[in-house]
């Protein structure tokens, strides 16, 4: 199904139907300020593992999440004060952090030293998503390889057969976030993407 929703001016009755399909274990393909993402709701293993199969990944891929605010990832990490003070500077926008999973989030979410991507997008539709569903969402580009998706009435790679509800907000230009790591309350660039990394380095 593919549902139209304006980014400028998302209907509250059309945030309630997708979440809902994430709820019920549904695949989505939604907008971000990045790139169109295929989303799913973190506690749901099998959503997980569907998602795995269309990237072509192994099972135990651990991939980053939406939240839908600062509160919200406090519940899914262990943020110290100085973590706090970068993530309200920075968020919502186009950085995916890296931080200290808490026990809320499964296993599989988590990489081999318990961390996981936490993101907020500067976008109201992959936030007003997380906000209603009430779980993380989710994090990884539509798409195989190198083809993602800018425009979500050009499906490729067969995606439209296996995802439940495709979110069209309009073409994105697909361009990676930037990731950034607070582990241990210091600051390190793994990718620059989008976002100005500088101040990172100047921290």
């Amino acid at each position: 199904m593919l549902m139209e929703i304006d980014p400028e001016r998302p209907r509250p009755r059309q945030i309630k139907q997708v979440a809902d399909v994430i709820r019920r274990g549904g695949i989505v393909i939604y907008p971000t300020d990045t790139c169109y993402g295929l989303g799913a709701d973190i506690f749901n293993k099998k959503a997980i593992e569907k998602i795995c199969r269309i990237k072509g990944l192994p099972r135990n891929t651990p991939f980053s999440f939406v939240c839908s605010d600062l509160s919200h990832i406090s519940t899914y990490a262990r943020v110290s004060d100085y973590a706090y003070r970068i993530l309200k500077r920075f968020l919502p926008g186009p950085y995916t952090f890296i931080l200290e999973g808490s026990r809320q989030v499964p296993k599989m979410m988590l990489t081999k030293r318990k961390t996981a991507g936490i993101r907020i997008p500067d976008h109201p539709v992959s936030m007003l998503l997380a906000e209603e569903l009430g779980n993380p969402i989710i994090s990884t580009s539509a798409g195989v390889g190198e083809d993602i998706i800018s425009d979500p009435r050009d499906i490729t790679n067969n995606l439209d057969k296996n995802v439940d509800v495709i979110v069209d907000s309009g073409i994105i230009p697909p361009q990676p976030s930037s990731v950034v790591s607070l582990v241990g309350d210091e600051p390190e660039v793994i990718r620059e993407g989008q976002g100005d990394c500088s101040l990172f380095y100047e921290i």
